[in-house]
């Protein structure tokens, strides 16, 4: 008898993982090749993410802070893309503190959704300039639920989410250097926290350098600021209409450093 529980156990292994395989692909809805304000088609949600607050000011240069240049474009962005469809969601509307687990939470709350983060950069030389986007490489989910613990399912999970936060932030990264004509410092990979505890496609954005005289000079103008919003806007437009018409490509080219 006991010599049958083990033979038990690889037969009930294998029915479930036939049973699994015979399993008909679900369809995202994202992925669909619908035109906008096609009827019935759920909404994508933009969750934009307002970095720093609060006590948290970012960086700072004179009277300008992060944390109020960071919650300034989030609201522009905002507006825009919800003239071009989308529902949107912000980590935070006011100047007030969220953890990077709070703001990651809110991101995983929506289905069906995007995660852009929003900062501006500092460095120790002072001629650093330009604009960048990261996303966050072996990001993974868990919509296989029980099943998620088998190794390929896991690396397979992963390796789609990385490839999409890679593509939304190659697009943002290209609108960001049409719009504002900054230093292209290309698209990047890091483990940054709050992009990479996201279940959905996540970029963050640098828009520019509060430690650099030229960027600030520019930031502190709404009509930059607008121009970075657009940008954002844009990218999420152009990612949005490439998973409709099902297209793998990066925007690479334009997304690289000069």
């Amino acid at each position: 008898m006991r010599r049958a529980f083990p033979w038990l156990g690889v037969l009930l292994l294998t029915v479930s993982f036939v049973w699994f395989v015979r399993l008909p692909v679900p369809m995202h809805p994202a992925a669909a090749p619908r035109q906008s304000g096609v009827r019935g088609e759920q909404p994508l949600v933009v969750v934009l993410d307002p970095g720093h607050g609060g006590q948290d000011s970012g960086a700072i240069c004179g009277t300008v802070t992060e944390k109020d240049l960071t919650l300034d474009v989030a609201l522009r962005t905002e507006l825009l893309l919800r003239a071009d469809g989308c529902a949107t969601v912000l980590t935070r509307a006011n100047d007030r503190y969220l953890s990077l687990a709070e703001r990651a939470a809110v991101g995983n709350r929506e289905d069906n959704s995007l995660f852009v983060s929003i900062h501006f950069n500092d460095e120790a030389r002072a001629t650093a300039s330009g604009v960048e986007t990261y996303y966050a490489p072996r990001q993974s989910a868990s919509r296989f639920g029980f099943l998620s613990w088998l190794p390929f399912l896991q690396r397979t999970e992963a390796s789609l989410l990385t490839g999409k936060s890679e593509s939304l932030a190659s697009y943002i990264q290209a609108a960001l250097i049409v719009r504002t004509g900054a230093v292209n410092r290309g698209i990047k990979a890091e483990q940054f926290y709050v992009i990479a505890n996201v279940r959905h496609p996540a970029a963050l954005v640098e828009g520019g350098f509060l430690t650099n005289k030229s960027d600030v000079t520019r930031l502190a103008t709404a009509e930059y600021r607008q121009q970075i919003a657009a940008a954002i806007s844009d990218g999420v437009h152009r990612y949005r209409e490439a998973i409709r018409q099902g297209e793998p490509t990066l925007a690479l080219a334009a997304a690289r450093p000069e």
